[in-house]
C-alpha cells in the first residue's frame, strides 16, 4: 500500500533518497530531533531533510544542469520530494499552534527554490521541443499513444519498490511521450503546490505564441473593417482564398493539435485546462473566424462575389463538428459566437447578392441581338452562375427559406415535384424565368420574326442542356426539363414554318402544264435562293437542335422539290435553249445547300447559288436519276 511505502520512506535511515544524495554524510540536519518530539515530528522532519537535500541539489542558483533530461531517475525523485515537502507543510500547518514558525518558514523556502526549478524545466521543455509539440505532430498522433501518457499519474511514479521505472518501459519509447509526460508532471505539481498561475503563465506564453504563428504561415492576417473596404477585389478575393484553405488545417491540426496538447498537460484540472486553452487560442481563432464577418459587411453584395462567400460559409458549416467538439467549454463560447456570427453575415450577403444577380437580369437594356440567333451572352453567364450556386445545394437550403421568396412562380412554370417544392427549387425557377422572360423581350428586336423564334430556341436549349448537366436537374425535376423541351419542340416549328414556308409553297405539284413548268422553276429558284441566303448565317449550337431542324426542313422541301425536279426536268431540258438558267438546283444541290445550315458561317451569304448551272448539265445525263442515293437527306 502507498501509506506503508510513506511510513517505510519517512522512518526509514537507509533511505534511497538518503543514500543516492552527494551531499547527505557532509551537511548537518537543519531539523534536529530531541528526545520528546513525538512521531510525527520525527517523520516530519525526515522529510523535510530530505526534501531539502534534494532541492537544494537542484537549485538554480548554484546548479545549471536540466533536471528533465538524460538520467529520468533524478526528475522523479525531485517530483517526489516536492510532494512530501508539500505534505509535510501541511502537517506542519495543522500544528502551528504547538509548533513554531521556524520550520515552516524554511519549507517554504525550499518550496519556492523548488517552484523556481520546475518553471524552468517547464519553460525549457516547452520552448526546446516545439517540433515535438507542433501542433501537426500532435493531431497526427495516435489517440492509443496519447490516451498511454495520460493514463501516467504521480502514482505510476511511486511504485519504484514494485515496478521499474515507467519512464524506462515500453509504453513510454519515443521522444514526443516523454515530453507530454514531463509536462504533465510539472503542471500538476506546480498546480497541487499553489503556483498554478506561474505555470500557467508560461504555457500561454510559449503556445499562444505557436498558434499565433501558425495562423500567419497559413496566410490569414488581421484586418481592419476599413482595410476590407479599401481592397481591390482582387486582392481580396486572393485574401479570401487563402482563408478558405486555411480553415481545415486551422481547426483539425492547430487547434485540435492545441486542444490535444492541453488536454494532456492539464489533464487533472478541468477549469485550469479549459481557461489556458481559451488563452492559447482566442485570439487566433477570433482573427480566423471573424474575418468573414468583416468581409460580408464591407463588401458590395454583388453576384460575382456571392461564389466566393458560399465557399466561405461551406468551410465553416462543414467544419462546425470538429469546431464543437473543440471548442466545447463555457469559457469557449466567444469563439464559436464569433464564427456563428460569421455564418449569419454570410447567409445576408448571398442573400442579397442573388436579388442584385435577379435585378441585373431585370436592368439589362441592350437591345443588340446575337449574331445568327445565337447564344447570347445573357444567357450564358446566367447559367454560369446559376450551375455553380446549385454545387451549393446543401448551403443554400439552409440559407433560404420560403419566407425569404418574394413571388410565386407562374402556373406554366411551375416545379412539379414535391409540394410544397423546397426553397432553393423555388428561387432556381424563379431566377431562370427571369432570363427567360428577358430572352423574350430581347427576341422582339429581331426584324425577322422567324429569327426571333430560333433565338428564343436556342437559348433555351442551352438553358435546359445546363440543367441537365448540373445539380440544377435535382432541383428542378425531370418535369420541369420536359415542359420546356416542349417548348423548344414550340420555338423550332414556328422557324420553320415563318422562315421556309414560303419556299414550300413554291413548289407545284409535280403535274402542271407545260407553261407553268418555267414559271414554277424560277419561283423556286427565287424563293430557295432568298431563304438561303437569310438563314446560311444563322446558328444552331446544339446537335441535336440542329438536325432536327435540318431534318424537318428538308422533308418540307427537298422530297417536294425531288419530285417536282424529276417530274419536269426532261420537259425543260427539251423545251428551252439555256436549261440551266431555268433550272439552277438539282436535288442534290438543295440537299448540300441545306445541310450547309446552323454552321454560322457568315461567308455563305456571298457564296451565290447561282453557281451551279455548271452542275446541271453534268446532272442532266443518265445518271439524274441516281443522284438522291448520296444525299444526307434522301431518306
Amino acid at each position: 500500500m502507498p501509506s506503508e511505502r510513506m511510513r517505510s520512506l519517512l522512518f526509514s535511515p537507509k533511505s534511497s533518497l538518503s543514500s543516492s544524495s552527494p551531499s547527505s554524510s557532509d551537511s548537518p540536519s537543519r531539523f534536529t530531533a530531541s528526545p520528546w518530539r513525538s512521531c510525527s515530528d520525527m517523520a516530519t522532519d525526515r522529510s523535510l531533510e530530505l526534501a531539502e537535500r534534494r532541492i537544494l541539489k537542484w537549485n538554480i542558483n548554484s546548479c545549471s544542469a536540466v533536471l528533465f533530461s538524460g538520467n529520468r531517475h533524478d526528475a522523479v525523485e525531485f517530483i517526489k520530494c516536492v510532494k512530501n515537502l508539500r505534505k509535510a507543510m501541511h502537517l506542519m500547518a495543522m500544528e502551528a499552534e504547538r509548533k513554531g514558525s521556524e520550520e515552516m518558514i524554511r519549507a517554504q523556502k525550499m518550496m519556492q527554490i523548488a517552484m523556481k526549478r520546475l518553471q524552468k524545466e517547464f519553460y525549457l521543455i516547452l520552448s526546446m521541443n516545439r517540433a515535438h509539440l507542433h501542433p501537426e505532430s500532435i493531431s497526427h498522433r495516435s489517440s492509443r499513444r496519447i490516451s498511454a501518457a495520460s493514463r501516467l499519474s504521480m502514482s505510476d511514479y511511486e511504485e519504484e519498490e514494485e515496478e521499474d521505472d515507467p519512464m524506462s518501459n515500453g509504453e513510454i519509447e519515443d521522444d514526443f511521450t516523454t515530453t507530454i509526460v514531463d509536462l504533465r508532471m510539472i503542471a500538476d505539481c506546480m498546480i497541487a503546490s499553489g503556483y498554478a498561475e506561474e505555470c500557467l503563465k508560461i504555457y500561454k506564453s510559449i503556445r499562444k505564441s505557436i498558434v499565433d504563428e501558425g495562423i500567419y504561415k497559413l496566410g490569414v492576417e488581421k484586418f481592419t473593417s476599413s482595410q476590407i473596404q479599401k481592397m481591390d477585389w482582387d486582392t481580396l478575393d486572393l485574401r479570401i482564398r487563402n482563408w478558405t484553405n486555411a480553415m481545415p488545417a486551422a481547426v483539425n491540426t492547430l487547434f485540435n493539435g492545441e486542444r490535444i496538447l492541453c488536454d494532456h498537460v492539464f489533464a487533472n484540472g478541468d477549469t485550469i485546462r479549459e481557461s489556458c486553452f481559451t488563452e492559447v487560442t482566442k485570439d487566433g481563432a477570433m482573427i480566423l473566424f471573424g474575418f468573414p464577418e468583416k468581409v460580408a459587411k464591407n463588401t458590395k453584395k454583388k453576384a460575382e462575389k456571392s461564389l466566393r462567400a458560399l465557399d466561405m460559409y461551406a468551410a465553416i458549416a462543414n467544419l462546425w463538428p470538429e469546431m464543437d467538439s473543440i471548442f466545447s467549454s463555457k469559457s469557449t463560447n466567444p469563439i464559436k459566437s464569433q464564427a456563428i456570427t460569421s455564418l449569419l453575415k454570410l447567409a445576408e450577403f448571398i442573400r442579397a447578392a442573388m436579388d442584385d444577380f435577379e435585378s441585373v437580369i431585370l436592368k439589362d437594356s441592350s437591345r443588340k441581338g446575337t449574331s445568327g440567333a445565337g447564344i447570347h451572352q445573357l444567357t450564358i453567364d446566367a447559367m454560369d452562375y446559376l450551375t455553380y450556386l446549385a454545387d451549393y445545394t446543401n448551403i443554400l437550403s439552409d440559407i433560404l427559406t420560403e419566407s425569404q421568396l418574394k413571388k410565386p412562380i407562374p402556373e406554366p412554370f411551375e416545379i412539379h415535384t414535391e409540394s410544397p417544392a423546397p426553397a432553393i427549387s423555388v428561387k432556381m425557377a424563379w431566377l431562370i424565368l427571369t432570363v427567360l422572360c428577358k430572352l423574350d423581350a430581347k427576341a422582339t428586336h429581331y426584324k425577322d420574326v422567324s429569327l426571333s423564334y430560333l433565338f428564343l430556341a436556342n437559348n433555351l436549349q442551352y438553358i435546359i442542356g445546363k440543367v441537365r448537366t448540373s445539380n440544377l436537374r435535382y432541383l428542378l425535376s425531370e418535369e420541369w426539363i420536359s415542359s420546356h423541351e416542349v417548348k423548344v419542340k414550340q420555338f423550332a416549328s414556328n422557324y420553320q414554318r415563318l422562315g421556309w414556308s414560303h419556299v414550300v409553297e413554291s413548289i407545284s405539284a409535280a403535274q402542271i402544264p407545260p407553261e407553268k413548268i418555267r414559271e414554277n422553276f424560277q419561283k423556286f429558284n427565287s424563293s430557295f435562293n432568298e431563304a438561303y441566303s437569310k438563314h446560311c448565317a444563322c446558328v444552331v449550337p446544339d446537335n441535336k437542335l440542329r438536325d432536327q431542324i435540318k431534318t424537318a426542313i428538308a422533308n418540307n422541301i427537298f422530297h417536294a422539290y425531288r419530285e417536282f425536279y424529276h417530274a419536269n426536268v426532261e420537259k425543260v431540258t427539251e423545251s428551252e435553249k439555256y436549261p440551266a438558267a431555268i433550272i439552277r438546283y438539282a436535288p442534290e444541290d438543295v440537299a448540300h445547300h441545306l445541310s450547309d445550315l446552323f454552321f454560322g458561317d457568315e461567308s455563305c451569304r456571298w457564296s451565290s447559288a447561282e453557281s451551279s448551272p455548271s452542275k446541271f448539265h453534268r446532272r442532266t445525263s443518265s445518271s439524274i436519276g441516281d443522284t438522291s442515293d448520296h444525299c444526307v437527306f434522301s431518306e
